[in-house]
């Protein structure tokens, strides 16, 4: 089974790899935070979109209806603590160590107290915050321009950076060395919780925003440039706009 799995990562990387080829190769050394490759990124969102419109969202709409708000945060706690050994080795690769080792014993608490993570005993009771830290955050704090903007079809929003934690996140995530029958199952209530999950953003964007492509492009540059900076992202703008003045 882990063989196939790992025939499966393969195959997806080389999808992705080729994908990054194609978009990337003819223009690295465009600056940070532009989109030369805007027309083919919002083909891949509107498709992705296509999707979510016919399939993903509606179902997610009535697994918001019938589940309850405790079952839910159950679940993302859950799903969220499986993925949690990926930001302790970021962690430490950051060189965040007192980070790392709080991390490292909240997945202890939460995936054995918690039962499995799907209680969050060790941020409500024992003064352990989550974090979020990802490959594309250790390549920036190493010194990695992000590169050019990317939407990849069926994963979203992206950077050339962080497309370099596809491979430690899905290793490091036991999913991946599962077997049998209850995987896609899993998988599939994933995918429908995160989606219901984001269902408010979502119509706040759909509502508020001309252009939800350029909307989603913003916001999630701030937001990576915010995860980054540990929610003190540079002022360097307004430093411009004194200077102008």
């Amino acid at each position: 089974m882990i063989e196939r799995r790992l025939y499966q990562l393969a195959i997806q990387c080389l999808a992705l790899g080729m994908i990054l080829v194609v978009t990337g190769c003819a223009s690295t050394q465009n600056e940070p935070g532009q989109d030369p490759l805007e027309p083919a990124n919002r083909v891949f969102f509107n498709v992705n979109e296509t999707l979510d419109r016919a399939m993903l969202k509606p179902a997610a709409k009535g697994y918001a209806r019938i589940t309850p708000v405790p079952v839910r945060t159950g679940i993302t706690n859950f799903f969220n603590n499986l993925g949690y050994l990926n930001v302790i080795l970021n962690d430490f690769l950051q060189g965040k160590f007192d980070q790392g080792v709080n991390d490292s014993l909240r997945f202890i608490f939460n995936s054995t107290l918690g039962i499995g993570g799907w209680f969050d005993v060790a941020g409500d009771d024992m003064g352990l915050p989550a974090h979020e830290e990802d490959f594309g955050q250790t390549l920036a704090v190493w010194g990695l321009d992000e590169g050019l903007y990317l939407y990849l079809p069926l994963f979203g929003p992206n950077t050339l950076r962080d497309s370099a934690d596809f491979i430690p996140s899905t290793f490091l995530n036991p999913f991946f060395y599962a077997s049998g029958p209850i995987l896609f199952p899993l998988n599939a209530v994933n995918a429908i919780n995160t989606r219901a999950n984001l269902l408010e953003a979502s119509n706040i964007r759909d509502q508020a925003a001309l252009d939800p492509y350029a909307f989603t492009r913003e916001a999630y540059l701030q937001q990576r440039e915010f995860l980054i900076y540990d929610g003190n992202p540079p002022i360097n703008d307004y430093e411009g706009i004194f200077e102008e003045d």
